[in-house]
């Protein structure tokens, strides 16, 4: 009797734990998070009236404040600099190279993807409305000790000289391609990633596409209009109105690009921080979880095991 009552007990603790990191996870907190900015909310990057000026951001230069999307923060100090970021590997110099748009009103992917986003979480030029030098979000208690973790792009960790090349790639040159020995074998339409192959498919069942690269049509050169690709832009991994759980659905496929999204896992809501449109927890405490190594593989396909003979799904 007394071994029937463990065993009910181990289940019953088992299930709980694996609804805790499965598509049943209910946050306790808003699901805006960090975003909430101290009780401002919405507010704070939306200013419904008067855009940046009604964020108290009167010193801005930018006559068109609040015009596209409410946005309330001041861009002007960031239209049309130049940045550099992801260090070594472009041809275009020691990084990938992006001119931020002049305008919130453009139509390339990098004005609501990147500029928006930097207008608060960049530490070169948008000093006056930054956000505080510390993440929100509570880490396990090994992860470190010695400094608060830098969250403010473009200021090296410990206030050495300002630089973007130590922050992932992003922008118009960051492109995402498919083939070769680090991509998945997966198909680009239109600056659409497809993951159509043997091994980018699998993966998609064993863990799922949630990533949302942008595609982008460069201007034309010698009258030619060259090709849309498909390019990283902070919206590509990161859904800035969520930030501790993701909706996971089924594997799905865009009729009209062909683009893949959703999961081969169960549907539901999963855990997730730093506002990451996909299932990633570092803290699950579980054995052997590889879901924030699955995450990264989404684009950096040559290290994942299905393209490594590899039979490993994903363990949350």
């Amino acid at each position: 009797m007394k071994r029937n009552c463990l065993i009910a007990l181990m289940f019953l603790a088992t299930a709980g734990f694996a609804a805790a990191q499965g598509p049943n996870f209910s946050p306790q907190t808003d699901v805006l998070g960090a975003h909430l900015n101290y009780g401002r909310g919405c507010a704070a990057c939306h200013a419904p009236h008067n855009g940046a000026y009604g964020n108290g951001a009167a010193k801005t230069t930018d006559l068109t404040a609040g015009q596209s999307i409410l946005w309330g923060q001041d861009v002007a100090s960031l239209y049309n600099q130049t940045i550099v970021t992801g260090g070594t590997g472009k041809a275009t110099g020691n990084g990938y190279t992006e001119v931020l748009p002049g305008s919130l009103s453009g139509t390339t992917p990098d004005v609501t993807g990147l500029l928006t986003c930097l207008s608060c979480h960049d530490g070169n030029y948008a000093t006056g409305a930054m956000m505080k030098n510390q993440v929100y979000e509570t880490l396990p208690a090994t992860y470190g000790t010695f400094n608060k973790i830098p969250t403010l792009l473009g200021v090296a960790p410990g206030g050495g000289a300002p630089s973007y090349l130590q922050d992932h790639p992003v922008g118009l040159s960051a492109t995402v391609s498919c083939g070769g020995q680090y991509n998945w074998d997966c198909t680009e339409t239109n600056g659409v990633i497809i993951m159509n192959g043997t091994n980018s498919s699998k993966f998609v069942q064993n863990y799922g596409f949630f990533v949302n690269p942008s595609s982008y049509t460069g201007p034309a050169v010698g009258g030619v209009t060259p090709s849309p690709v498909a390019v990283v832009v902070c919206t590509t991994c990161h859904n800035q109105h969520l930030m501790n759980v993701v909706k996971v659905g089924p594997v799905t496929t865009s009729a009209s690009t062909g683009a893949i999204s959703g999961s081969g896992q169960p549907a539901g809501f999963y855990q997730t921080m730093f506002f990451i449109k996909a299932p990633y927890n570092p803290g699950s405490g579980t054995a052997g979880s590889n879901q924030t190594a699955q995450f990264c593989r989404q684009c950096h396909g040559g290290e994942a095991n299905e393209s490594n003979n590899g039979a490993a799904v994903t363990t949350y």
